[in-house]
């Protein structure tokens, strides 16, 4: 088999080797054809330089003129006429054919990390599929469209159980040691290493490695083990038993190795092997513009985005039934192996500078129908997962650090934000109980903007029948999702409503400017934001990336974050904007859409520090996993924080009509919450 995948990647590139002096295709395509051609010379050199064994003993200057080579291609300074560019492409090629090969370029790109990982199959399929369009055009001048989408659905149906198979396996298998090789068996001190990966290794990766190299051992030891304690008390709290598991997944990004490593050591004390697998590449495994797993620098947010939906091309129920095929197989293979995986524990970065895409006709879209069908796939492919990897089971952890390109003060902000994740968890949950005894005399909850925020918003609670046993809202501290400083709850959804607004916030990696959303009965009944001129492209960007294609999402959380510190901090150091979801929402109140905290394990009894047991964790659309979960979920939970600057009021109504006041322009009012106001003493107003 090595022998005959080692012929495949030599017929083939012998035969692309020809193509840039050939002139066999039509003139208007021959340069595009060329380029890419071009482009896959490189990366069979880049491939050869890996397996003899010669990459590895580059210099650091080598390393990096490899990289830049690799990535130059698709940098914003060179985007404007690069092949991955959709825009360019229809603009020289034509609607059609210029969406087909500026895909066909992006996905032969997703080769770089194949090359750098040996994955000599992997390489033979992208080259095959590239000399198989370049035939059409030898032909024909201009080939049929259809036969050129024909190869590209066989493409992705035949290969499925390669690339979605493997994927799969990567996901669970601690085998599969490629990035723990890298972690564990190079010198951490020499940043040759970040260039190991094949991934995108830009300033803020060296200056991350650089930053944490000369931290010392006792700081990195307390990252990773707030990191990986926040993890083990996940499993406390919600009573699942961690000891029946014997995997956990490691995400990361480049530049954290020094953390990560300790952290492997960590999560081996627990039992857990470290199962630590790349963002994906390919079209049949990606979702959208977002990287799920490690990965290096994005080289351009923009071209990320433009290839979001790739899969239109060739996407339907066929392919979708295929695919869902492949990943049974695949679970039930490797049953054994996916029961004991734990869950993810994912460390993120803040500090990038924030993002606003460009919205481009010339990218391919999804249909209507195609949209229908990713929901159905999603929700398919979700319910299969949680056969297997029982939801019941696993939990997360979620921690963010930042990055050098946050400021000139990163090495302030680092030590700030170090601070922060490791503040005193006892103290913020005695304060919380405060807020949690009064929320629990509510009918409801309103809150007020101020200062131009329009926010007005009544968010019905649960009622509770047993006051001495039972509390609505959960006492959040260091565990699944750290920082402290947050108490939230499943919302009632009927007479949840009223208006949500916020100036500026940053979701997903996607900024948001003058985010508006209404609701009714719990449900988003309308949405704007302002970050185009026109209305309704704003509409659209909102539709796919915050109710990722859904015509509505309920309020599945509402949450009122205390961690004041670390609103202190963004406003000293000026990167509120920059400060990622993770700690954003709890500097605020915030509210989730799409699904509840709890989805896929509403029926796990949940326990505060007081005893009393958390009743709050459905509302009238998750009860319906009971009849049909495909009804009951939405695969997505998107928390959007008001800032506590742009907040009038917070107050509990009871069912007497009493308010209690808890926040008023923006400072804790309620007796006993008083303490969390000090940091805010500190900063002007």
């Amino acid at each position: 088999m090595a022998e005959l995948t080692e012929e495949r990647y030599e017929l083939a590139i012998e035969r692309i080797s020809q193509i840039p002096d050939e002139e066999r295709a039509g003139e208007r395509f021959r340069p595009w054809f060329r380029r890419t051609a071009e482009f896959i010379l490189l990366l069979d050199r880049f491939y050869r330089c890996v397996s003899s064994g010669d990459y590895r003993k580059s210099s650091l200057e080598e390393l990096k003129e490899w990289n830049r080579k690799l990535y130059e291609d698709i940098l914003p300074e060179n985007y404007e006429t690069s092949c991955g560019n959709p825009a360019y492409a229809v603009q020289e090629l034509g609607e059609e054919y210029g969406q087909i090969l500026s895909f066909l370029y992006a996905e032969i790109r997703g080769g770089i990390p194949y090359a750098a990982e040996g994955k000599t199959e992997y390489l033979d399929i992208l080259y095959e599929l590239f000399i198989e369009i370049y035939n059409c055009f030898e032909e024909e001048d201009e080939p049929e469209l259809r036969t050129l989408r024909d190869i590209i659905y066989w493409y992705a149906s035949d290969y499925c159980d390669v690339f979605v198979a493997d994927r799969i396996e990567e996901q669970i298998d601690p085998a599969k040691r490629f990035a723990l090789d890298i972690i564990e068996g190079c010198d951490l001190s020499d940043f040759r290493y970040l260039y190991f990966y094949g991934e995108y290794v830009g300033e803020n990766e060296l200056g991350t490695a650089r930053y944490l190299a000369d931290l010392p051992e006792e700081t990195v030891q307390k990252m990773a083990d707030v990191y990986t304690e926040g993890y083990r008390i996940g499993f406390v709290n919600t009573g699942k038993d961690l000891s029946k598991k014997g995997t956990v997944n490691i995400r990361y990004v480049l530049g954290f190795e020094r953390v990560v490593k300790k952290a492997v050591e960590n999560f081996r004390e627990m039992g857990l092997e470290p199962v630590i697998y790349r963002a994906a590449g390919s079209v049949l495994t990606k979702r959208g513009a977002s990287r799920v797993g490690y990965y290096g620098g994005i080289p351009n947010m923009q071209y990320d985005y433009d290839h979001r939906n790739d899969q239109g091309l060739f996407f339907g129920k066929r392919f979708m039934e295929r695919k869902l095929e492949v990943a049974r197989t695949t679970y039930e293979r490797n049953r054994e192996l996916a029961r004991e995986l734990a869950g993810p524990a994912v460390m993120e970065t803040f500090g990038e500078k924030p993002f606003s895409p460009k919205q481009k006709k010339e990218a391919v879209s999804l249909s209507p129908k195609q949209e229908e069908l990713q929901l159905l796939y999603d929700s398919r492919s979700s319910q299969m997962t949680n056969e297997y990897i029982p939801g019941d089971e696993r939990s997360f952890t979620i921690i963010a650090w930042p990055v050098p390109e946050i400021g000139e003060k990163y090495p302030e902000i680092f030590d700030q934000v170090i601070r922060i994740n490791t503040l005193d968890a006892e103290v913020y949950g005695s304060v919380q109980q405060k807020l949690i005894d009064a929320l629990d005399k509510g009918k409801y909850v309103r809150i007020l903007g101020k200062d131009g925020n329009r926010t007005d918003m009544k968010v019905q609670l649960y009622r509770l029948s047993d006051p001495e046993k039972e509390t609505i809202f959960e006492n959040c501290v260091a565990d699944v999702n750290i920082p402290v400083g947050e108490v939230f709850t499943s919302p009632v959804l009927e007479g949840t409503e009223g208006t949500l607004h916020v100036s500026q916030v940053y979701l997903n990696g996607l900024q948001f400017k003058d985010l508006e959303l209404t609701f009714e009965d719990g449900m988003i009944t309308g949405y704007r934001c302002g970050n185009f001129e026109d209305e309704e492209e704003g509409r659209k960007y909102i539709f796919d990336n915050i109710l990722f294609k859904h015509e509505t999402l309920p309020l599945g959380e509402f949450a009122i974050g205390t961690n004041t510190t670390a609103y202190v901090t963004a406003r000293k150091y000026g990167i509120g904007g920059k400060m990622p979801i993770l700690i954003a929402e709890k500097t605020g109140p915030h509210f989730a859409v799409g699904d509840t905290c709890y989805s896929w394990a509403e029926d796990i009894s949940v326990y505060n520090p007081d005893g009393k047991e958390i009743v709050a964790r459905d509302n009238s659309i998750s009860i319906k996993r009971k009849e049909d979960p495909a009804r009951a979920y939405f695969h997505c939970h998107t928390d959007i924080t008001i800032p506590y600057e742009e907040l009038g009021r917070i107050a509990v109504v009871t069912g007497e009509g009493e308010e209690i006041p808890l926040i008023e322009n923006g400072e804790f009012v309620l007796p006993g919450t008083e303490i969390l106001n000090e940091p805010l003493k500190n900063t002007n107003k």
